[in-house]
């Protein structure tokens, strides 16, 4: 899991409880979970139309060509 062992990870816990504190930790937790999953669905909400910039520079000669 990245490279973070199991002692690695009970030091970050223990500096996390200490920084943030018993009652705040469970929100935070479940915030930044929210936070994820909203970040994925925006990257992967791109719009449908959405054109390729080779496409639009040749609309744009087209336009000034006429």
């Amino acid at each position: 899991m990245f490279g973070i062992g199991v002692q690695e990870l009970v030091v970050v816990l223990v500096i996390a409880l200490i920084v943030f504190g018993g009652k705040n930790l469970p929100q935070i937790g479940a915030d930044m979970g929210r936070a994820i999953i909203n970040f994925k669905k925006g990257i992967s909400e791109r719009p449908v139309d959405e054109e390729k910039p080779v496409e639009s520079a040749k609309k744009t000669e087209e336009i000034k060509n006429q």
